[in-house]
């Protein structure tokens, strides 16, 4: 499949009016959730802070606690510049404690995922102590986001260098994490995961999570091939699933680069909707990776600008209705709470 030229994504931005107009039943409330993957940010007309992200979890559904995943928030100005992520680490703590305060019934970001630069090899071993005296007992993991084609520009963050997972300084990097038992949040695209394999083979010990079912594109030369994207997609999947130490994130895939357009619908999309456009992706990992490695993700709110809370959690259960009690209580909270160790 070519991938000579590239598009920018054009990120659907929120509209609370248009999302309004489409509201349905929480089904089955009382049902535990952690949502182990969403953003907080005070990006210029996208700011997504404390009082929004306790608007979302608290619209009806039973979530009971969330990840913070590095997203470029709050890095600190004035430091070394290995060590300016930290202040992203910093700054999520302190909303967690506030959140605390407010006695709101989830556990917001009781997990943090941060940044370092693993290509700092050995020398990365001072960043994750300052993210861990910052994180306030909450620090649970490394994000050093890898999506990167020809094909896709992205947008918000500056696009990483081609073959990071395959760079010698980046794996000796990696290498340490084992060592302060942190995780690795794995954010690529589906033309990628060749080498992330590579990586969860060569590091058995660590524990990786693919985050967005591994990004199938739908945008560029992509565009109009889902069924192509798909088949790639999946025997990739498959493979990868062999790695025991790698886990699965059901989720992310109302992003841009996706090639969904609900969000140019007169309406929102129902749960239904949802859940028929995403079923091949879920059957398919939750079938290679079995539900004890696989959870459900928000990505907020980056997902938000085409659905909203409360029906994204509702097509998540409509796609997990013919699990075993057993299965549908690790896709939606024991998978998270064991990987990101959540007591």
């Amino acid at each position: 499949m070519p991938t000579t030229g590239y598009e920018r994504p054009a990120q659907p931005i929120v509209d609370e009016i248009w999302l309004g107009r489409l509201l349905e039943d929480i089904l089955e409330p009382g049902l535990p959730i952690i949502d182990p993957h969403h953003h907080l940010w005070d990006l210029e007309g996208f700011a997504y802070r404390l009082d929004d992200l306790i608007a979302d979890v608290t619209s009806g559904h039973n979530i009971v606690a969330t990840v913070f995943v590095q997203c470029g928030f709050s890095y600190r100005s004035e430091s070394v510049e290995e060590l300016r992520p930290v202040g992203e680490t910093e700054r999520v703590a302190s909303i967690a404690v506030e959140a605390k305060r407010r006695k709101i019934s989830t556990d917001i970001c009781a997990g943090i995922v941060g940044h370092a630069d693993l290509r700092l090899g050995d020398r990365v071993d001072t960043v994750f102590e300052a993210h861990l005296s910052a994180a306030q007992g909450r620090f649970r993991g490394i994000r050093q986001i890898v999506a990167r084609s020809d094909a896709v520009q992205r947008h918000i963050l500056p696009p990483p260098p081609p073959g990071l997972l395959l760079d010698a300084d980046f794996r000796r990097g990696f290498a340490r994490l084992s060592s302060f038992d942190l995780t690795f949040d794995a954010w690529l695209f589906h033309t990628q995961i060749p080498e992330l394999t590579d990586l969860a083979r060569t590091f058995p010990d660590t524990p990786i999570v693919i985050d967005h079912f591994g990004g199938p594109l739908g945008i560029g030369p992509y565009r109009g091939k889902r069924d192509e994207v798909f088949h790639a997609w999946r025997n990739h999947i498959l493979e990868l699933s062999r790695c025991p130490n790698v886990h699965m994130k059901l989720g992310g895939y109302a992003m841009s680069v996706s090639g969904w357009d609900f969000h140019l619908q007169p309406l929102p999309p129902s749960s239904g909707e949802l859940a028929n456009a995403w079923r091949p992706y879920v059957e398919t990992c939750i079938e290679a990776f079995g539900a004890k490695r696989c959870m459900f993700e928000s990505n907020f709110p980056v997902d938000k600008g085409m659905c909203s809370y409360p029906v994204l959690w509702n097509a998540y259960k409509r796609l997990a209705a013919s699990a075993s009690p057993d299965e549908r209580a690790a896709l939606f909270h024991d998978t998270a709470a064991s990987f990101y160790r959540l007591d």
